[in-house]
C-alpha cells in the first residue's frame, strides 16, 4: 500500500518547465514536495494537496521529497490528442501522444522503417552515466544531434532529472524520447524498438544515448537490479541495425566485493546476457586496478564475447570538471569514482569515431 497524506502548499520553492517544488505543512510538519504539471496541474501557494509519503516514511532515496497526488477542489481534463495510456490501469495513468500511434503524423515514417544504419547507440545502466557519455560526445562531434533515450527502469517521470534539465538547457543533448511507462520526453514511444526508431527517424539523431532514469533498483542477487534491461536493449540495437556500444560499470569506490572493479551488474549483462558483440570502452588503470579489471574481464567471459578498447581517461576528468553540475553517482563525485565516470565518457568518445568511420 502507499502512505497519503493530506498537506497544504506554504511556499513555491522553485519551478522549470512541467516540474514545480514547494514546501509542505503536513500534519504540523514541514516537508519538501514535487509536482508534476502533466499530472497535477499548476500548484500555487495555498493549496491543499494529497501527498504520497511513502518514500520519505521509509528514507528511500528520492530526495527527500514526497510526491503531490492531487490539488484538492481542481478539475483537469484530459488533453486533445494521444490515445497511448502509460501507468496503464492505476489510479495514475496518464495520457500519452506516442510518436508511432495510428493518428500521429509520423505513423508512417516508423512502419516504414528498415534499419538504424549504424548509427552509434550507446547503451548505459545507471543514470549517472549519462552526463560523461553526452558531453564526450558532444566535445568530439560537436555538430552531432544527440537524443536521450530513458527507460522506465527507474524513475518514471523525465522531469524528475535535474540532470537531462542541465544537458538540455547546455545545448548537450537535443532531443529526449521516453519508453515503456516512462513519460515526459520530446517524444513518447511505446517500447525499445519504437523508441529508438523514433529517435533515429524523427529526431535525426547521429548519436543515441539509452540508459534508464534516476534510481536503479537492486536487490544484491545475480539476476534481481532493474540494470539487466542493457543486455535486452543491446540485442535491440543489433537487430535494428545499430552499433551497440556498451558502457561497463567499474568503480573503486564501492568497497561492497560485487561492486568493486568491474560490478557484477557488468558482468551478468555483458558476459552472460548480451546475445550479441558490442564495442566496450576501457581507461588505462594503474597496474593494480587494471589486473582486477583484466581478471574480472576473462573471468566473465566478457573479453571473448565483445569488442574491448583501451583508452586514457585524463581528458574525460577535465572535461567533466568543467561542468557547472555536481556529478554523483550512488553519492560520490567525481575524486571518489573517476575511473566510473572515465569510463561512462570514454563510450562517449567512441560514437564519436564510429560517426568520422562514417563520414
Amino acid at each position: 500500500m502507499i502512505e497519503v497524506r493530506q498537506g497544504k502548499v506554504v511556499e513555491i520553492l522553485s519551478q522549470r518547465e512541467g516540474l514545480t517544488t514547494v514546501q509542505l505543512e503536513i500534519e504540523g510538519e514541514q516537508k519538501k514536495g514535487i509536482g508534476y504539471d502533466n499530472l497535477i496541474g499548476e500548484i500555487r501557494e495555498g493549496d491543499q494537496v494529497v501527498v504520497n509519503t511513502t518514500a520519505t516514511s521509509l528514507n528511500l532515496g528520492t530526495g527527500g521529497y514526497d510526491f503531490i497526488i492531487y490539488i484538492l477542489n481542481q478539475s483537469r481534463e484530459r488533453a486533445k490528442k494521444g490515445h497511448i495510456m502509460k501507468l496503464r490501469y492505476t489510479p495514475y495513468q496518464i495520457q500519452t501522444f506516442s510518436a508511432e500511434e495510428q493518428n500521429s503524423p509520423y505513423h508512417e515514417r516508423i512502419n516504414n522503417f528498415h534499419s538504424l544504419s549504424g548509427t552509434p547507440v550507446i547503451v548505459g545502466t545507471l543514470h549517472s552515466m549519462l552526463a560523461p557519455i553526452a558531453v564526450m560526445a558532444k566535445v568530439s562531434s560537436p555538430k552531432a544531434k544527440i537524443t536521450y533515450i530513458m527507460t522506465d527502469g527507474a524513475a518514471l517521470p523525465l522531469r524528475f532529472s535535474n540532470m537531462v534539465h542541465y544537458l538540455k538547457g547546455e545545448g548537450i543533448i537535443d532531443n529526449t524520447v521516453t519508453i515503456g511507462h516512462a513519460f515526459g520526453g520530446d517524444l513518447e514511444a511505446v517500447n525499445i524498438y519504437s523508441g529508438l526508431i523514433s529517435a533515429y527517424e524523427i529526431s535525426e539523431a547521429d548519436i543515441i544515448v539509452v540508459c534508464m532514469g534516476p534510481g536503479i533498483v537492486g536487490t544484491g542477487t545475480k539476476y534481481g537490479f532493474s540494470g539487466v534491461e542493457q543486455a535486452n536493449i543491446l540485442n535491440a540495437v543489433y537487430q535494428l541495425g545499430g552499433s551497440p556500444i556498451a558502457v561497463p560499470r567499474i568503480g573503486f569506490g564501492d568497497k561492497r566485493e560485487r561492486h568493486y572493479g568491474l560490478s557484477h551488474h557488468s558482468r551478468t549483462t555483458l558476459g552472460e546476457l548480451t546475445m550479441v558483440e558490442c564495442k566496450v570502452g576501457i581507461p588505462y588503470l594503474d597496474r593494480k586496478k587494471a589486473a582486477l579489471i583484466k581478471e574480472q574481464l576473462i573471468e566473465a567471459g566478457i573479453n571473448n564475447k565483445h569488442q574491448i578498447l583501451y583508452y586514457e581517461g585524463d581528458k574525460v576528468l577535465k572535461e567533466l570538471e568543467g561542468l557547472d553540475f555536481n556529478l554523483k553517482t550512488m553519492g560520490r563525485g567525481l575524486k571518489e569514482e573517476k575511473e566510473y565516470f572515465m569510463t561512462a565518457g570514454i563510450a562517449g568518445v567512441i560514437a564519436s569515431e564510429e560517426l568520422r568511420k562514417d563520414g
